[in-house]
C-alpha cells in the first residue's frame, strides 16, 4: 500500500477500487483540444492534486485521470468525478505519460525513488511541492526514460483537503517549473499542460526558486503563525474579542496545518533561516526607533507602502 500522507478526509466505506486502466478516450467526451498528456497519474489527492484533476478534466475531457492515494480518498475522488480510476498502489501509474507527485515534499522524495520500479516506459514526472532542491537532487538517480521537471503552483485555499478542490484554483496564478537546460522539449510539453489548467508558467532553477519562495511564501506563513500565537497567548479570548480587521487580515495564514510546513521548513531551512534573521534585524531597528529620534520607523513604513502598491498593481494586472 502506498501511503502518501495529506489531510484528505476518510470516507464512510472501504471498498475495492478498479485496478484495470481503461483506454485513453474512454474517460469523457470529445471535441476538446488534444491533451498534452493522455494518461495523467496524480499521486496524492488533496487540495492541489484533486484541483489539478478537476481542471484537467474540464480542459481535456478525453484524458485519463488516475488517482493514487488511500482507498477512502479514492472513493471520494470517484464520487466527485475527479478521477476515472484509482488505487492505493503506485502500480496504477504504470502506463501514465505524466505523473504528478502531490504529496508533502519529503513523501514526494520517497515516492520519486519508487517510480522507476512501477513505471516501465517513458514518462514525464513532476511535483507540486513548495521546495525544489531536494526533489531535483533525488531526480538525478532516475533512469533516462523518466524525465523529472520540478513544479510549484503558487495557489491554495484557506481550507485544504480533497473536498475543497476546485477546477479554477490555478486560474491566472503563477506556476514555477524548474527544468534542466536539456529538457526543453519536455518542458514545453509540461508548460502546455500547466497553461491549459489556467496557470501562468515561470521558469527558474531549483536554487533560485527556493531562495525566492522563502520570502514570498515561507516567511509570511511563519510570521503570521508566530504573530497569532503571541497575540493569542497574551490577549486571550477576551482580548481577541476586541480585535479589529487588521489582526484578522494580517494573520489569515495562521490556520494553515503544521504537517505540510514541517516538510517545507526541513527542506528549505537555510533560506528560511536567512529570511527570519533579516526580519528580526528590521524589527530590532523598529524597536530602537521607538525609543529614540530615529528614521527607522518612517523609512520602513514608507518602503512597505511602496512595495505594497507594487504588489497590488501586479495583482490588478493578473
Amino acid at each position: 500500500m502506498l501511503e502518501v500522507g495529506g489531510s484528505s478526509k476518510k470516507g464512510r466505506d472501504e471498498t475495492d477500487v478498479p485496478t484495470m486502466l481503461p483506454m485513453a478516450g474512454e474517460a469523457g467526451g470529445g471535441g476538446a483540444a488534444a491533451a498534452p498528456f493522455e494518461r495523467i497519474a496524480i499521486v496524492g489527492f488533496g487540495l492541489i492534486g484533486a484541483s489539478i484533476a478537476l481542471a484537467a478534466r474540464a480542459r481535456w475531457p478525453s484524458a485519463l485521470l488516475i488517482a493514487v492515494d488511500r482507498k477512502a480518498v479514492i472513493e471520494t475522488a470517484m464520487r466527485m468525478h475527479a478521477a476515472d480510476v484509482g488505487g492505493d498502489d503506485l502500480v496504477m501509474a504504470a502506463e501514465a505519460d505524466l505523473i504528478i507527485l502531490a504529496a508533502p515534499v519529503r513523501a514526494n522524495v520517497r515516492i520519486l525513488s519508487e517510480v522507476p520500479a512501477h513505471v516501465p516506459g517513458e514518462a514525464v514526472v513532476t511535483d507540486v511541492g513548495s521546495t525544489k532542491r531536494q526533489m531535483a537532487a533525488a531526480a538525478r538517480d532516475l533512469p533516462a526514460r523518466l524525465c523529472f521537471i520540478g513544479g510549484h503552483p503558487l495557489a491554495g485555499a484557506a481550507v485544504g483537503g480533497l473536498e475543497a478542490a476546485r477546477p479554477d484554483l490555478f486560474a491566472r496564478r503563477p506556476w514555477v517549473l524548474t527544468p534542466a537546460t536539456e529538457q526543453h522539449v519536455e518542458a514545453a510539453r509540461l508548460s502546455s499542460f500547466v497553461e491549459g489548467l489556467g496557470a501562468r508558467v515561470h521558469l527558474a532553477t531549483p536554487e533560485a526558486h527556493d531562495s525566492m519562495v522563502a520570502y514570498l511564501s515561507h516567511l509570511p506563513q511563519l510570521t503570521a503563525s508566530a504573530l497569532m500565537h503571541l497575540v493569542g497567548e497574551r490577549a486571550g479570548a477576551d482580548g481577541l474579542a476586541l480585535a479589529g480587521r487588521g489582526l484578522s487580515d494580517t494573520t489569515r495564514l495562521a490556520s494553515s496545518p503544521a504537517d505540510i510546513w514541517r516538510d517545507i521548513t526541513a527542506t528549505n531551512h537555510d533560506n528560511i533561516a536567512r529570511a527570519i534573521d533579516e526580519l528580526v534585524d528590521i524589527l530590532l531597528k523598529l524597536k530602537t526607533g521607538a525609543q529614540a529620534d530615529s528614521d527607522a520607523l518612517g523609512d520602513t513604513f514608507e518602503s512597505a507602502a511602496h512595495w505594497k502598491r507594487v504588489l497590488e498593481a501586479g495583482r490588478d494586472k493578473a
